[in-house]
Formats: C-alpha cells, structure tokens, sequence
C-alpha cells in the first residue's frame, strides 16, 4: 500500500465524515451556551427584582400584602360593630354569618372569644357578661372570663 492509496481511501469517506466532524465541534459548543443560559437565567439571589427571570409568569412580590382571610374581615367587622353598637348585635350577626357560610363555623370561636375580651375593655366584667349568650358554644363567655 502506498500513501497515495490511503490518502485516496480516507477521502472516500466524504461527507458523512465531514459532518461528524462538524458536530463534533459545534454540538459542545451549543451545549455550552444553552447551559450557560440557563444557570444565568435563574434568580440566584432570591430577590424578585432580578433582571434574568427563569419564567414568564408574574410572580407577586414579597412587599404586596395579602388579602385577609374572610374570617379575618368578619372578626374586624365585628370588632367594630361592637365598639359602635353592643356586644349583643355583634353576636347575632356572627351568628347569621355562620349559618350563612359554613366555612367560618372553624373561627367562629376564636371570633366569639376575641369580641368577648373587647366587650370586657369597652364596657367591663360584668356588663359585658350580660351580653353573653350560646354563640359557638359559648366562646362569648370564655374570653370574657379570660380578660378577669
């Protein structure tokens, strides 16, 4: 075999040789930039105000408040109606807003109990006993004697 011969014989290996070769440089290259890429476009920090996001979606910032929870705004309502009012309408509507929504039957007692200290501090002890009454299974009258 002479040189020539195997010169001849690897060029007969055409395209197929060239193309693996082409990959051969340009696949670690790809793969290189589509890792890099995507190591840069994951919030490493932590913070929300990254310029490189990993997702498109808007995600809510830490600094926006959540909404309360709905037991949360009755327990405020009627804190405040009972400041304005009595206890005792206070209670009735409490009552009329769990047989209307069942999900708040839960809080209800630690709703019932905080109305019954803020009874304590508007109108005192033995006042605001007057006012109690088996709302959520007397909840009323327990956090009346817990402010004693």
């Amino acid at each position: 075999m002479t040189l020539s011969h195997i010169y001849k014989q690897r060029r007969r290996r055409g395209p197929a040789r060239r193309i693996g070769r082409s990959l051969a440089f340009v696949l670690p290259v790809v793969l290189v930039l589509s890792g890099t890429l995507a190591v840069t476009s994951v919030n490493w920090s932590g913070s929300q105000d990254s310029v490189l996001t990993a997702s498109a979606e808007s995600v809510p910032s830490r600094t926006e408040a959540k909404a309360p929870a709905a037991h949360e705004v009755l327990r405020h309502r009627l804190l405040r109606e009972l400041q304005e009012k009595d206890p005792s309408a206070a209670l009735t509507h409490l009552q009329q807003e769990v047989d209307r929504r069942p999900s708040l039957a839960k809080h209800c007692g630690s709703i019932a109990r905080s109305l019954g200290k803020a009874a304590v501090r508007a109108y005192g002890p033995a006042r605001a006993q007057s006012y109690a009454r088996p709302v959520c299974d007397t909840a009323f009258a327990s956090g009346v004697a817990a402010t004693l």
